[in-house]
């Protein structure tokens, strides 16, 4: 390009929207080791639950109290609900934090992403290729738990109706949309840490800074939600709707927590996300 004349010129052929394509980027991660590992400790989640049942023996209720736990062998999509409510406060959060937390981080720790950026990809191409990306694999990464749960459940429990804990049952058609749907509303409640891991890793040359980061404060508002002095102001922590998606799991499904999670989870990302992508258009890049 040039400037000697007044005016921007741009090499013939050179389209900015081109550059840095989704798909390209999306094959370049998912040949990365950390996605591997990630998509097979979420594959191998269900059948270490399973062998954990055979062994000590099939749930049951305590003290007269039923549970979803205590449901988890009555049928596959019960036990696709197990695994959704052990994974979703910690294990479904390190995906996503990984995903979009190691993205910009990665390439500046490997001092590639100034070479990103003279080829030329404009910065705010490279971010929204990045992320559309990060958010994909995490998205997939929530996707497939359910997915191989319900397959060995079936295997090992049969397919059947949910048994609801509180009494009544799901028919199996229903309770899969149920669970299609907390799978979609736990990517929402998600965005907030896709958010802070994406806005940190523009921030940061360090990888794990980045994803530990997110994680790090995810398991603070986890914390924070757990103190029930704090009252009425835990409603403005995301982590205080992360387990809303249960009540769609119902006979009579209750919405308005969902409602509630999903509005706090995306003011927070659209905050985040504007703030990673304002500090990268004018950051120094040096690696």
């Amino acid at each position: 390009m040039s400037t000697l004349t007044g005016r921007t010129e741009v090499a013939t052929g050179y389209r900015a929207g081109r550059t840095l394509p989704v798909r390209v980027e999306l094959v370049r991660q998912l040949k990365r080791r950390r996605t591997l590992v990630m998509g097979a400790i979420l594959f191998a989640l269900p059948f270490v639950l399973t062998v954990a049942f055979a062994i000590g023996g099939a749930p049951g209720a305590r003290n007269n109290q039923v549970t979803l736990m205590d449901t988890a062998t009555s049928s596959a999509a019960n036990f696709a609900a197990v695994n959704l409510f052990v994974s979703a406060g910690f294990l479904l959060v390190v995906p996503v934090a990984l995903f979009c937390g190691d993205t910009v981080a990665s390439e500046a720790s490997w001092s590639s992403l100034r070479y990103l950026l003279a080829a030329p990809v404009p910065r705010a191409r490279l971010l929204w290729s990045k992320l559309v990306v990060g958010l994909g694999l995490s998205l997939a990464a929530m996707v497939l738990l359910p997915l191989v749960a319900l397959a060995v459940g079936a295997a090992a429990y049969g397919w059947g109706p949910l048994q609801v804990p509180t009494g009544g049952a799901l028919d199996a058609g229903t309770a899969v949309r149920g669970l299609a749907v907390a799978v979609g509303y736990l990517f929402v409640s998600q965005l907030v840490t896709a958010a802070l891991a994406f806005w940190l890793s523009t921030k940061t040359d360090a990888p794990l800074g980045a994803v530990g980061g997110a994680v790090g404060l995810t398991i603070v508002g986890n914390v924070l939600d757990a103190v029930t002095a704090l009252g009425h102001w835990r409603d403005f922590l995301p982590a205080h709707w992360q387990f809303a998606w249960a009540d769609v799991l119902q006979p009579h499904a209750e919405w308005s927590g969902m409602v509630q999670g999903a509005s706090v989870s995306v003011a927070y990302a659209l905050i985040l996300f504007a703030l990673a992508f304002r500090g990268f258009a004018g950051k120094d890049i040096v690696s």
